[in-house]
């Protein structure tokens, strides 16, 4: 196996001679900047969701460089792993035709994102760093293993929706009287921890995470199969789980304060979960390119319901 660098100078040149523009439309995509945007989304709804009076632009910040830094890393790897294979996604051709650009940007940009976090946040926020390190970790490993498969990779897919879910939320319940330590028993920081891994706000949008991400797994598999059982099963794998996490967060919004700020919250899992539905209904009139757009939209659209909501 050749060293990272090594091979990236070796490319094989048949992935760069395709230079047509690709759509504007699909360079948040092309570039990893659909997870940074939704990640920054989703993290104004938990602060507004928890009740944060002052939230400054720090952890926004900072959990951009991080979300971007990391995705842009794991596509880069996945196009190394893949370097002998005959055709590539276009969002890995791009990486690939960009490689020396972001092996210098994404060190730059976690490095960024560590320098915020030491000089801009609360001390806190570092006993939440530690547990999603070790998410992070988990999901590495879910993901080598998963490699090579022609199955769905349901548990990495699990693992990557709560870590993305722990992960933005992070910076919005560390200004929690939990995660300052205030939360009962004197300044701990571990308990705000374990007060967001039990929220269930977190765990409804990890699996909303997750179910967006088996949703694009599934619509790119739908393409190949040819059997109408296969895709009736397949219908199903999807279908159901939207279904139950639409009819849960629907549950959860009424039993909810009429005018406290946590019903939006579920109503935006339910309009999220209902649009992917939706979506899956019409999937075969799109490319896949575009439904993963698509998908990154359905996870955008409720927090424009919630700046609607909130004003």
């Amino acid at each position: 196996m050749l060293a990272p660098a090594v091979w990236f100078a070796k490319s094989p040149a048949r992935f760069m001679n395709d230079r047509r523009r690709p759509p504007i439309w699909l360079l948040p995509n092309l570039l990893s900047l659909d997870a940074p945007l939704v990640a920054v989304a989703w993290l104004y709804i938990f602060a507004k969701t928890w009740r944060i009076d002052y939230h400054p632009w720090p952890p926004y910040a900072a959990l951009a460089l991080t979300a971007w830094g990391i995705y842009a890393a794991d596509r880069l790897f996945d196009v190394w792993l893949h370097r002998g294979a005959d055709s590539l996604p276009l969002r890995h051709r791009m990486h690939l035709r960009l490689r020396w650009v972001l092996m210098v940007a994404v060190p730059i940009a976690l490095g960024g994102a560590v320098w915020i976090a030491l000089h801009r946040l609360p001390i806190a926020i570092f006993s939440y760093v530690a547990v999603a390190a070790l998410l992070v970790l988990a999901f590495l490993v879910s993901s080598i293993f998963s490699r090579g498969s022609d199955e769905v990779p349901y548990v990495k897919n699990l693992l990557a929706g709560l870590t993305f879910s722990y992960g933005t939320a992070i910076g919005a319940h560390v200004y929690t009287s939990y995660g300052m330590g205030l939360g009962g028993n004197g300044y701990v920081f571990t308990e705000g921890v374990f007060a967001l891994l039990r929220s269930p706000e977190m765990l409804a949008f990890g699996v909303l995470c997750a179910l967006n991400t088996t949703a694009v797994d599934l619509w790119e598999r739908f393409r190949e199969l040819r059997d109408p059982e296969a895709r009736a099963a397949q219908e199903m794998m999807l279908t159901m789980p939207l279904a139950l996490l639409a009819v849960l967060a629907l549950w959860f919004a009424l039993r909810a304060e009429p005018l406290g700020p946590i019903r939006p919250f579920y109503y935006a899992i339910l309009v999220s979960a209902a649009s992917l539905l939706l979506v899956n209904r019409v999937k075969q009139r799109f490319s896949g390119d575009a439904l993963r757009v698509i998908a990154d939209l359905c996870l955008l659209a409720p927090w424009v319901y919630f700046l609607v909501h909130d004003r």
